[in-house]
């Protein structure tokens, strides 16, 4: 009789009711010094990115999420892959009216989750899809993680490969069968550009995490990553601008010398940690480090701190900060710095020295009892956020992220 009874127990699921996240995000940039032009020109660009992930109970075990979304953008910078289909007059600086300006990226994130009986130990897998104009990714993965010690340690060890293919656009200069009779230089424009002959890229990476409840008011968590990636690292269309060659101009717009040229591998070690400390009932602290190394020659390290300050039993405010500085890449060359005869060489002022620092702000309104409803689904949560972003060579950034989460009957 007792045995009959404790068999039939009540389990309690993992996930109590179906979750759909919606999320909206609005980013836009400015700055003076676009790779697609070789380190000088126009990075106007604004990009939105909207995405569904549901998250189902399959039993009282098993998590089934999927994540679909796509990223639409209208950019200048990469307009000027070919700025000869714009206005009459041709520069680095403004925006033509051709396809390269725009692109929109769909994706579908697909994943998979177990927990044990005891709910100590959590395997999960899952797949990534995504394809634009140029460039398609297909990517698979897995975690397994082990809370010891009461739950107040957990460990996390995931691995992932995404295996991407580019479908490479060059510069309209760089093409075959290219002429226009207003080119103006010194003698005869001849770059000494041939195309890639492998267009795939294949990126590994291992991670490692640790997450340890330090005490009542205290939680830390530390964690490493070890990635390698291998085949086309470089971006087809980035020019490159040589100092022992002749400059050959239409209008004002430069004629490539070449396309950026980088090591067809790469290897990265990210390692850093989180510090969690609850002030009081109101106030936690949430600070945040990172430092990265790789065989490129970029050393950085992030920095950021998160205040959420809890107004009522419903709203919460999130003031952040980030602060990001890195060293430059072996093989970045400022305009008209790099020489024919070097070997690699890019002008792309994500890889060049810089600082940046963040400011952020954010409202969340949270009720766990739902009492909000549309059609058959309650209103967890609401998380509006806005973040400034300013770099040292001149660029600029704004995001406003909009994020629902609703909860199944």
């Amino acid at each position: 009789m007792w045995s009959q009874q404790s068999d039939t127990s009540y389990k309690k699921r993992v996930l109590e009711a179906s979750e759909v996240d919606i999320l909206f995000s609005y980013y836009d940039q400015d700055g003076q010094n676009a790779a697609v032009t070789g380190g000088e020109g126009t990075e106007e660009l604004t990009d939105a990115t909207s995405s569904i992930v549901l998250r189902m109970p399959m039993n009282e075990d098993d998590i089934l999420t999927v994540d679909v979304g796509l990223s639409a953008y209208t950019s200048a910078s990469s307009s000027n892959v070919n700025p000869l289909d714009g206005g009459l007059l041709v520069s680095p600086f403004d925006a033509s009216s051709g396809e390269s300006r725009k692109d929109v990226l769909v994706y579908i994130n697909p994943s998979y989750q177990h927990s044990s009986e005891d709910r100590n130990s959590i395997w999960s897998v899952n797949g990534y899809v995504s394809s634009e104009y140029d460039y398609f990714s297909i990517g698979f993965g897995g975690s397994f993680t082990k809370l010891f010690n009461e739950r107040n340690t957990e460990v996390t060890l995931s691995a992932n490969v995404f295996l991407d293919k580019w479908n490479s656009q060059y510069p309209i200069e760089l093409r075959e069968g290219f002429f226009d009779d207003r080119i103006s230089g010194n003698g005869t424009y001849s770059p000494i550009f041939s195309e890639f002959e492998d267009e795939n890229r294949n990126s590994y990476s291992i991670s490692l995490g640790f997450s340890q409840i330090l005490s009542r008011k205290l939680q830390g968590a530390l964690f490493m990553d070890l990635v390698s990636q291998n085949g086309l690292l470089s971006t087809p269309f980035q020019r490159v601008y040589f100092s022992d060659f002749e400059d050959f101009y239409i209008d004002d717009f430069q004629l490539a010398d070449n396309v950026e040229q980088l090591p067809d591998s790469r290897f990265k070690i990210p390692v850093g940690g989180r510090l969690n400390y609850y002030l009081n009932d109101s106030i936690v602290l949430r600070s945040y480090y990172r430092f990265y190394w790789d065989n490129w020659g970029i050393r950085s390290h992030t920095a950021s701190l998160e205040v959420p300050i809890k107004l009522t039993d419903k709203f919460t405010l999130y003031p952040t900060y980030r602060y990001y500085t890195q060293t430059a890449a072996d093989y970045f060359y400022a305009k008209e710095q790099a020489l024919s005869t070097f070997v690699h060489y890019t002008s792309d002022y994500d890889l060049s020295k810089y600082n940046a620092h963040q400011y952020g702000v954010g409202v969340r309104y949270k009720d766990i009892f739902t009492s909000a409803r549309v059609f058959n689904f309650g209103l967890k949560a609401i998380d509006l956020r806005f973040g400034q972003y300013e770099r040292n060579d001149g660029l600029n950034a704004f995001i406003i992220t909009l994020g629902t989460t609703f909860v199944g009957n």
